[in-house]
């Protein structure tokens, strides 16, 4: 009986692991359709007699991203909306142009892990363990290293050098999504709280305000 139950047990856990992953592709490609009107978790399968290859290709990521922002940095997607190829693959890329002392401000992609490799420059990059801990996990960067960031973890990259950076970097999703935290803290549509926000950052309303104004 206690053996039974042990393989019902085990049954149940490696069922439910197998079900928590992606499913395992059905067909050779399903190249994005935008016109599709049916509404799915991903993008409607583009008829494929009418495929082509320009559906898996771009081209742009040899050109350097506009860097005059605030920010001081340019990202150039290449995802699904980019490429109809990759959907249901589960992958994209990004080309990060980086002006001296520019950053990618703090984010998180909650759809993706994030492999960056810098190609020029010195970048220090990092990202921000979960609570309670909240440890910062920092190091810099030089030509032709490569950093991981964890998914739904909140992570940045600085250029401490005094010449132009340039990354490089894969994304575990075919649109991985990016969460500004500046932006969707003080910049939401309809806004926060200035009383919630001014609660959570211990500091008065009208600094919240002041904030609020610059997104």
């Amino acid at each position: 009986m206690a053996s039974r139950f042990l393989l019902l047990a085990f049954l149940a856990i490696t069922s439910s692991i197998a079900l928590a992953s992606d499913p395992s592709s059905l067909q050779d490609f399903c190249v994005a359709d935008p016109t599709g009107s049916v509404p799915v978790n991903g993008h409607v399968c583009k008829d494929t007699k009418l495929v082509v290859a320009e559906d898996f290709f771009f081209s742009g990521l040899h050109l350097a991203g506009n860097t005059s922002n605030p920010a001081g940095s340019k990202v150039t997607p290449a995802n699904v909306a980019q490429i109809p190829g990759l959907n249901t693959f589960g992958i994209s890329l990004v080309r990060i142009d980086y002006a001296p002392w520019g950053i990618n401000a703090p984010h998180t992609h909650p759809r993706a892990t994030e492999i960056l490799t810098v190609l020029e420059g010195s970048l220090q990059v990092g990202f921000v363990a979960s609570n309670p801990e909240n440890k910062l996990i920092t190091k810099v960067l030089q030509k032709g290293d490569v950093f991981v960031f964890p998914v739904g973890l909140v992570h940045f990259q600085h250029n401490v050098g005094k010449v132009n950076a340039v990354a490089i970097a894969a994304l575990s999703s075919q649109n991985p999504g990016v969460i500004s935290i500046a932006n969707a803290v003080f910049g939401s549509n309809p806004a926060i709280s200035a009383d919630v926000l001014a609660k959570a950052f211990q500091v008065d309303k009208e600094t919240i305000y002041d904030f609020q104004s610059k997104f």
